[in-house]
């Protein structure tokens, strides 16, 4: 009758795992923005340490996590790991449901797993300032932590939608010594470029891209932190997966269904990718991997898989991923942090391949979902976790139907107590289930960037 699955913190993962290791194949190279041609590390060194790169582009299967990261991802690792009993029981399903708790950390999401390597290898590198962007605020938050803890300064530009609806996620960032600005901004050229097209916008995680990689590109001080998509950033992800094999193993199971929540691909990859690489190699190759987005910003379930920018302005290099079209604007959805154009090419990969089962869901229905899980296991979840306990609920709810007693994993990445003003949007009934038109998807597509 456990209820919290606990690892000592000298159980922890002393190594990342990197799925490309084990794919069939290898990934389609980043391409240069100018020149179209496979992307080189050169090509990388103006924004990323080339500690990162390197783990950008490789194939070890697994890469040494160092001792001063370790040392400081034990202020809240590992997480611990739930059995959702009251919710089992409230649901009357014969599923175990398990969830991985994230919201420990001390900016309150996985977001930190990555952030602390990230900014001790800018840091090993000589590198004094980063910049970065942020949706929903996690990432900034995370970033200014872990800047915070290796004497480095940090520029966060945000979502301006999100900037106004979260005003507390930018105290955070202050709190921890950052300086936190709504994008798009006046402080850049691409800013610049958009508020004079289009001065009311609500701004974009593709926006925000552009104005942080410039910022990082014209200050030599400066690096630039990216806190999802990349491939090192996946990687850094995986000690939660890795966690949470070890403590299902603790109590002698493993999971039928693995499910998280997908923006750029970072928490679904964390916990997804060790049980995927399991598939892959025929290990447990009958694992249900359910990636869960918003209609709002469909990438996966709408999107086309092609190469395309990771920004509004065309900065960066382009990515082979699955793609709404780098000039995507989402409306301003609560959960700010899905609220990206595309997704992480490795997650994109897999969900080509047919490893990963994409599916997406209405706000309405996602906090009705983040609701009940609170009314019976205590948690405010984000708006973003919030869609993967949406997702479980109803593979519960099938088991129900069907008497299956499945195995259910999910990440709950992070807490909400940030969010409130989307729960008092939920309870005052303000909240739209939009779907964003296939004809604006296609129109936006069509100006994807020609690759030859």
């Amino acid at each position: 009758m456990q209820t919290k699955i606990l690892l000592d913190e000298g159980e922890m993962p002393k190594r990342w795992y990197n799925i490309q290791a084990d794919l069939p194949t290898p990934m389609d190279p980043p391409l240069h923005p100018a020149t179209g041609k496979p992307a080189v590390p050169d090509d990388l060194r103006h924004i990323f340490p080339m500690e990162l790169i390197r783990q950008e582009m490789t194939t070890e299967r697994y890469i040494d996590i160092p001792g001063e990261v370790r040392d400081i991802l034990t202020l809240w690792r590992p997480s611990p790991l739930y059995r959702a009993r009251r919710l089992e029981a409230a649901l009357k399903t014969p599923a175990k449901i398990y969830f991985k708790w994230e919201g420990v950390s001390p900016p309150g999401s996985h977001k930190p797993n990555t952030a602390i390597p990230q900014a001790y290898y800018n840091r090993e590198e000589g590198v004094e300032r980063l910049a970065t962007e942020t949706g929903a605020g996690q990432w900034g938050s995370s970033l200014a932590f872990a800047a915070g803890l290796f004497d480095m300064e940090c520029t966060v530009y945000m979502v301006r939608s999100s900037y106004e609806q979260k005003p507390y996620r930018k105290s955070m960032m202050q709190v921890y010594g950052a300086e936190c600005i709504p994008s798009p901004s006046d402080k850049t050229r691409s800013g610049r470029a958009v508020l004079a097209h289009s001065p009311d916008t609500p701004g974009s995680l593709g926006i925000a891209i552009s104005e942080a990689v410039e910022d990082a590109a014209n200050h030599e001080n400066t690096n630039y932190a990216l806190g999802s998509v990349l491939n090192h950033v996946c990687l850094h992800q995986t000690i939660i997966g890795q966690e949470a094999r070890e403590q299902l193993a603790m109590v002698e199971a493993y999971p039928d269904v693995v499910i998280g929540c997908v923006g750029g691909g970072s928490n679904f990859a964390g916990l997804s990718f060790p049980f995927a690489g399991d598939k892959i190699t025929g290990k447990h190759p009958e694992t249900d991997i359910v990636a869960v987005e918003p209609f709002a910003c469909p990438t996966l379930t709408k999107g086309l898989y092609a190469y395309d920018f990771g920004d509004v302005a065309g900065l960066t290099p382009m990515l082979r991923m699955f793609t709404l079209g780098h000039d995507f604007v989402p409306p301003a959805i609560h959960a700010g942090g899905l609220r990206y154009h595309g997704m992480s090419p490795l997650v994109s990969r897999l969900a080509r391949d047919g490893v990963v089962r994409p599916v997406a869901y209405h706000q309405n229905e996602v906090f009705d979902a983040a609701v009940m899980f609170a009314r019976t296991e205590g948690i405010i979840v984000a708006p973003e976790a919030a869609h993967a306990v949406k997702a479980a609920i109803d593979e519960a709810v099938r088991c129900r139907t069907t008497g299956e007693a499945k195995t259910i994993l999910f990440n709950n990445s992070g807490h909400g107590n940030f969010d409130f003003s989307s729960y008092e949007a939920y309870f005052g009934g303000r909240l739209v289930d939009y779907e964003y038109p296939v004809e604006l998807i296609k129109e936006s597509l069509a100006r994807l960037p020609a690759t030859g």
